[in-house]
C-alpha cells in the first residue's frame, strides 16, 4: 500500500471515485479539485 498525504477534497475525491458507477458534478466559483481529479481517473481507465 502507498502512503501519501493529500488534502481533504482529494481524500473524498478518492472515496467518492471508488464508490460511484457515474459523477455529476457541477463546477462552481470557488471549487475544489474534486471534478478535476475524477475526471482525470477516467480519462486513465482508473477503476
Amino acid at each position: 500500500m502507498k502512503k501519501m498525504t493529500i488534502d481533504g477534497n482529494t481524500a473524498a475525491a478518492h472515496i467518492a471515485y471508488a464508490f460511484s458507477d457515474v459523477a455529476a458534478i457541477y463546477p462552481i466559483t470557488p471549487s475544489s479539485p474534486m471534478a478535476e481529479n475524477c475526471d482525470d481517473w477516467a480519462g486513465q481507465g482508473r477503476k
